[in-house]
């Protein structure tokens, strides 16, 4: 994982954390001892934080893995200058030249090493930098007095009274530049735009030209030379898509992935083309190669979970038959474990239910949907309730719009005391024949059953509206009267009267009704002021409201 700790050092260098870099070069050289390039990368961090012996070492150790190398050399020069060693900085430079003569930076080093080197003539200046008189100018003039907090400031400071003509080393400087105008009494202008430089990390060598980039060998140049090309081609790919010339865009992923196989949106946005133009099996086959090479790279889970995403789209668009989508719909779900994206969620609901719809399409027959239900009718005259349900239910499958199965396993279903199932059945029966009369009758004997007596009232008057002689919705109409009349006139059991009025307490109409303040004035002048009373039963809308109450066992009349 040399390749891995060396990413992190160029990252912490870049970022100027130069101690940071340096650990990580050194995890990487631990892995990695040969690698002349890891001691350069070395070299140039220990020389931005001014450790020059180190520089020096690692500059040394990656000349002699690499002798051809012209960057070695360089380093080599670099950390000479910084010891001052201008001889020593001027013979690596050349003999980095020497291999590649035509290195900009070699030639600037070399001339920067050459110009420290001669001989300097007197400097006007010397007398401005000379004893103790300078540190005191610098110190009372507010313009320079926060560069002495900086320790490369000072240094330069110190290097200049040592010798004076190292002043035109840092004239660049515009700190040595503000010094100069203190100790001479001048004010100095700086350019327009021009930044005061403040870095105490920047290297004395180093400070009049740009510091160089880390080092990369060929392999990682030519990668990401590579890989640069790949992302042109998938923006071309992109294009081409948008305009639905889909040949075009093909090619270009095709020629993304042959350049650079470490990003699986090549495969995944060639996949989608292939979906697009109906080549199905080609985009499933894609869909298979991003996923097993997204496993391979680590890739971000949410490409992966698009690959498996395109290839249930696929798979969708091949299905036949209710068994082709359990592939599709395994798909799915596998993508939503990958990342629980939305779309796919949606797509993965679509499948399921249009496998469903497919199942009920594959096994509907009548005619055995009608055999399976007279099966019913013989287990229910012999009172087996269960077998009846199970053939009913079997109907129900071949054929779904037969209402009277429904009707004739909600009947059972209420022999067996299961009247929530018996409910939903019925319902079912008169939502597919709104006029068959024997839906309202089972849905009323059930209402009825449950004590929801005005509900089973409803049910039985709705049914007379299509048949209005019929003698067992006329008879329901009878029992349901005379159960509301008896709680109205109290003629039921405390235990019983206390039961209704518990369950037209989860009623929201009564709900509603109890918590108006009109109604409640109402019901408070019913009890306290009959005349009053007897003003509001004649509003329409208050009397239904009332009956309401009533019909719930919430007042009594008597």
């Amino acid at each position: 994982m040399a390749d891995e700790a060396k990413a992190k050092g160029n990252a912490a260098f870049s970022s100027g954390d130069y101690t940071t870099a340096i650990k990580h070069f050194s995890d990487a050289i631990a892995l990695a001892p040969t690698n002349h390039v890891l001691y350069s990368n070395r070299s140039a961090a220990y020389a931005s934080l001014q450790k020059y012996d180190d520089a020096l070492n690692d500059a040394k150790k990656t000349v002699e893995l690499k002798p051809d190398w012209s960057k070695g050399y360089s380093r080599l020069g670099a950390a000479h200058l910084g010891l001052t060693q201008y001889k020593d900085a001027i013979v690596a430079y050349k003999k980095g030249l020497d291999f590649d003569p035509n290195n900009e930076a070699l030639k600037s080093g070399l001339a920067d090493a050459e110009s420290r080197a001669a001989p300097q003539s007197p400097n006007p200046f010397a007398d401005s930098f000379a004893g103790p008189e300078m540190w005191a100018k610098l110190t009372a003039d507010p313009s320079t007095r926060p560069y002495l907090q900086q320790p490369d400031f000072v240094k330069m400071m110190q290097e200049i009274q040592k010798n004076p003509n190292n002043l035109n080393l840092y004239l660049k400087d515009q700190r040595v530049m503000q010094a100069l105008g203190a100790l001479l009494n001048v004010k100095f202008r700086a350019p327009n735009g021009e930044k005061k430089p403040t870095s105490a990390n920047a290297p004395v060598e180093e400070r009049s030209r740009e510091p160089e980039p880390m080092d990369v060998s060929e392999e990682e140049r030519e990668a990401k030379e590579k890989k640069a090309q790949a992302l042109k081609e998938k923006e071309l790919g992109n294009a081409a898509y948008k305009k639905k010339d889909f040949e075009t865009a093909i090619a270009h992923y095709t020629k993304a992935i042959e350049l650079y196989d470490e990003d699986i949106s090549f495969i995944t946005n060639r996949a989608a083309v292939y979906l697009e133009m109906g080549k199905y099996e080609e985009c499933i086959k894609d869909c298979d190669k991003a996923v097993e090479r997204g496993r391979e790279l680590r890739s971000d889970y949410k490409m992966v979970a698009r690959a498996l995403t395109r290839k249930g789209s696929a798979l969708v668009k091949m299905a036949k038959t209710s068994k082709d989508y359990e592939p599709a719909i395994e798909t799915f779900q596998k993508a939503l474990t990958e990342h629980r994206n939305p779309d796919t969620l949606k797509k993965l609901n679509e499948a399921e239910k249009a496998k469903k719809d497919l199942e009920q399409q594959e096994y509907f027959d009548p005619k055995l949907a009608d055999e399976s239900r007279e099966k019913g009718n013989e287990y229910f005259k012999e009172q087996k309730y269960p077998d009846a349900i199970k053939h009913y239910t079997e109907a129900i499958k071949r054929n779904p719009k037969d209402h009277r199965a429904y009707s004739n396993r909600a009947a059972c279903y209420t022999k067996l005391g299961a009247m929530p199932e018996g409910l939903k059945d019925a319902e079912k029966c008169i939502e597919l024949d709104p006029a068959f009369a024997k839906g309202y009758t089972r849905k009323g004997a059930i209402q009825f059953f449950m004590k929801e007596y005005e509900k089973a009232l409803e049910t039985y008057q709705e049914g007379l509206k299509h048949d209005p002689q019929n003698q067992e919705l006329l008879d329901g109409i009878r029992r349901c009267v005379d159960q509301m009349n008896k709680a109205s006139r109290g003629d039921i059991s405390p235990e019983e009267l206390k039961e209704r009025q518990a369950k037209a307490m989860h009623d929201p109409e009564v709900q509603n009704i109890l918590s108006d303040p009109v109604m409640r004035q109402v019901l408070q002048d019913i009890q306290e002021n009959p005349n009053a009373a007897q003003e509001h039963m004649k509003n329409p809308m208050v009397m239904n409201k009332i009956q309401k109450l009533v019909n719930a066992g919430i007042i009594q009349v008597r």
